[in-house]
């Protein structure tokens, strides 16, 4: 009998060593699952948009920022001054320089690493987003968490990956001038991540005010990436309300004692905010880039914030037909049904989310956040051509993501609680990986559509944008190409919708003057100048013209006046340079070409010149690495391969 018991009790003690190491390796599993979601939704965000990275620079900003901006190159004193200082194209965002500074650096003008930094910070805040998602999952859903640690990471994970690999953050992604909206999301996110941290009850007080302190100091350097954050003390106190819950419940507590000190604490914030406000009205008031009251009434303004709060979350939705320019109609009729259908829509949704508020403060959350995020970009303030844009949703869909993220983790605690069958919930995991991997599809061939300028503008006009600016900037795409006589016909469409496009005249005079259609194109060049007298491009291209027709002394007034204008402008400097060498004040002519290639270090005809201008000056050296770098840059360079040769010759080598 006690060889019996003994033998009982030692299989006893088996057995429950057996249930320790099970419990020991699910703990493994679990720590390494945890581990591994937010390495899986960096990398798959990467995988996602990695067609992004074979990507050039487009007509579209990249060449005014990047390509003709000598400015940002390096991160020396003159350099960060210039960052610091600038309203360049009507933006403050000296973060955003910095890191092209750094790009620079690193890549020279090669856009693949362009492309490699905004790939990497979207990646980045993917992953930071997960973190957030976790703690708002945690908050709305405690009793999910008590249970098990895989279902709420996993759900994290999905909200994640929707607002990773949706086809709307693709603008922001692969377009090398819209750094700001990936930069400025990624301190954004990790300020509202460390302001969570911040609020948490459990900590003690001085980490929880190290944790706001890191919050105040990432949220301003955001507004140095891009001032739009502008909105982010009013999206704080959303989750205040929920699901943090900080507020005293109903709105009559919220100004009780209790909740005061919840509202001093946005102090800061604001102040920063409203510092950068103003920054941003400067910036573009400076730049006259908004549009006066006058000239784009109220009521227009207020349709164009409806529409835009109906599109992105239609497009939220559904996202095909993405387009990189949804222009904004010349004459805005506010009574359109498209604009009413708008309003009904955003009224609605507005209407439900207030009645359904207390069975799902979700839901009123996550619309309140969306229409705040979406404040500074409804067209209050209008600047530029567009009337929505993908990249303002960058974050302002951030709520859709979790709502996303809590469905899949309440089936899950269905399932743990037997309410629904786990077939029912296999059946929604698939359905749920079959859809983000339909998004992850979209995205892919989305990011494609940024490879040039030519693919850009004809797939934006092919889905149907009648478009002056897409017209027009096809039609520059295609002058680099050499496809004069098709570019004639795409500035013509521009200017058969807005006939005041003085751009359009421009270039339009440009390809005409290719095809020795002089006359004609000194007449599309001077309506250019006529309907904006501050136009460089028209002034720069009228005194080419004229220089052909040997009028020498017009046309360097009229490079004087573009350089007067844009200083930056490299084909002026060369321009004015090859008629000052002309009239042979040749260090006159030196300075301006030395002025082009550095603004420019990939314009081969301002190398050439230069060196032909050494090449007189008797300074060979310097002239032959001149006509070797145009030659790098322009394989085919006719001209500065015969200068290569004479210079050679003059040098005693053989060609």
């Amino acid at each position: 009998m006690a060889e019996g018991i003994g033998r009982g009790e030692l299989n006893s003690e088996i057995g429950h060593k057996g249930n320790q190491n099970d419990l020991a390796n699910a703990g493994l599993r679990s720590r390494l699952f945890c581990a591994l979601v937010p390495c899986l939704i960096f990398a798959l965000t990467v995988l996602t948009f990695s067609p992004v990275l074979q990507n050039e620079f487009v007509n579209w900003d990249d060449i005014e920022n990047l390509l003709e901006n000598p400015n940002y190159r390096g991160l020396g004193w003159i350099e960060l001054r210039w960052m610091l200082t600038t309203f360049h194209m009507s933006n403050y965002r000296p973060l955003t320089w910095m890191t092209y500074g750094l790009d620079y650096l690193l890549w020279g003008m090669a856009p693949f690493g362009y492309h490699l930094t905004s790939l990497f910070l979207h990646a980045a805040s993917a992953v930071v987003f997960y973190f957030v998602a976790l703690r708002l999952l945690s908050l709305a859903l405690p009793a999910a968490f008590s249970r098990e640690e895989i279902a709420p990471r996993a759900s994290a994970g999905l909200a994640a990956l929707v607002f990773a690999v949706h086809p709307l953050r693709v603008e922001a992604v692969a377009w090398a001038s819209a750094r700001n909206d990936v930069l400025s999301g990624f301190l954004l996110l990790w300020t509202v991540l460390c302001y969570l941290r911040a609020v948490v009850p459990a900590q003690r007080h001085p980490i929880r005010r190290g944790w706001m302190i890191a919050a105040l100091g990432i949220y301003g350097l955001s507004l140095f990436a891009k001032g739009t954050g502008v909105v982010l003390p009013a999206a704080l106190l959303v989750l205040d309300v929920y699901p943090l819950r900080r507020l005293g419940g109903a709105p009559g507590k919220w100004f009780d004692s209790p909740a005061r000190r919840v509202w001093w604490e946005k102090g800061p914030f604001l102040l920063l905010a409203a510092a950068a406000g103003l920054v941003a009205l400067l910036a573009k008031h400076g730049a006259q880039a908004m549009r006066p009251l006058e000239q784009y009434g109220a009521l227009p303004r207020l349709a164009q914030a409806l529409y835009g709060l109906a599109f992105y979350l239609w497009k939220t939705m559904v996202p095909l037909n993405l387009s990189p320019l949804y222009p904004l109609p010349i004459n805005l009729k506010p009574w359109d049904l498209t604009f009413l259908a708008s309003g009904f829509v955003v009224l609605l949704c507005s209407v439900v989310f207030y009645l359904f508020r207390r069975r799902w403060p979700a839901g009123l959350a996550a619309w309140v956040s969306y229409v705040v995020i979406l404040l500074p970009v409804l067209g209050f303030a209008q600047s530029g051509p567009q009337i929505v844009a993908d990249r303002y949703s960058y974050l302002a869909c951030l709520g859709w993501a979790v709502l996303i993220g809590s469905g899949l983790l309440r089936l899950c605690e269905n399932r743990f609680s037997r309410r629904i069958s786990r077939p029912l919930l296999i059946f929604a995991v698939g359905l749920t990986a079959t859809l983000l991997a339909g998004l992850g599809a979209l995205t892919w061939k989305q990011v494609s559509v940024w490879r040039d300028s030519e693919t850009l503008w004809r797939y934006a006009l092919d889905i149907g944008q009648e478009s002056s600016f897409a017209q027009n900037n096809l039609g520059f795409a295609l002058v680099h190409r050499g496809q004069l006589e098709e570019s004639i016909g795409h500035f013509r469409q521009a200017l058969r919708i807005d006939p005041a496009f003085a751009g359009a005249h421009s270039n339009l005079g440009f390809a005409l003057a290719g095809l020795g259609r002089v006359e004609e194109a000194i007449d599309h060049y001077r309506e250019a100048l006529r309907i904006n007298p501050a136009h460089p491009n028209g002034h720069n291209n009228l005194g080419v013209t004229l220089a052909g027709l040997g009028r020498a002394e017009e046309a360097m007034r009229h490079y004087r006046e573009a350089l007067r204008i844009n200083p930056g402008h490299s084909n002026a400097h060369n321009n004015l340079g090859v008629a000052l060498a002309g009239r042979g004040r040749l260090e006159d002519g030196v300075e301006h070409f030395r002025e082009a290639v550095r603004i420019n270090p990939a314009h081969a005809a301002a190398h050439n010149n230069l060196g032909y201008a050494l090449l007189l000056q008797g300074k060979l050296e310097e002239a032959i690495a001149l006509f070797r770098q145009a030659l790098r840059i322009q394989p085919g360079f006719t001209e500065a391969n015969e200068n290569l040769r004479r210079a050679l010759r003059l040098q005693g080598r053989k060609s």
